[in-house]
């Protein structure tokens, strides 16, 4: 049964494991975007794409700022890149390398 030192974990694995919010997070690692920008990436209407800003920001991959009637989204300073470059690297290796290199 999990306990809950791993909830915060979850829900940032849950949070980063779709790939519209991977798209978002890519983009928000380059620039701060707002909503209707982040739409237009996407091509996904914007009830859809608050739906996963909202899902990101509770999980606290993004952060928001509002700046008269427009809310910029960012990326606060975190480790949260640094995961998915990890996830690339896991991924980079063959099946067949690992095998090879542990045997038994």
């Amino acid at each position: 049964m999990p306990t809950l030192q791993f909830s915060s974990h979850i829900q940032t694995f849950k949070a980063s494991g779709h790939e519209t919010r991977l798209l978002i997070v890519d983009e928000l690692s380059r620039v701060q975007r707002n909503v209707c920008e982040l739409t237009k990436l996407v091509g996904a209407d914007i009830s859809i794409i608050s739906n996963h800003l909202i899902q990101l920001r509770e999980a606290g991959i993004s952060a928001s700022d509002k700046r008269r009637m427009q809310v910029y989204y960012s990326l606060p300073p975190s480790c949260v890149l640094q995961l998915f470059s990890c996830v690339k690297v896991v991924y980079s290796y063959s099946p067949y390398e690992s095998s090879e290199s542990n045997p038994g």
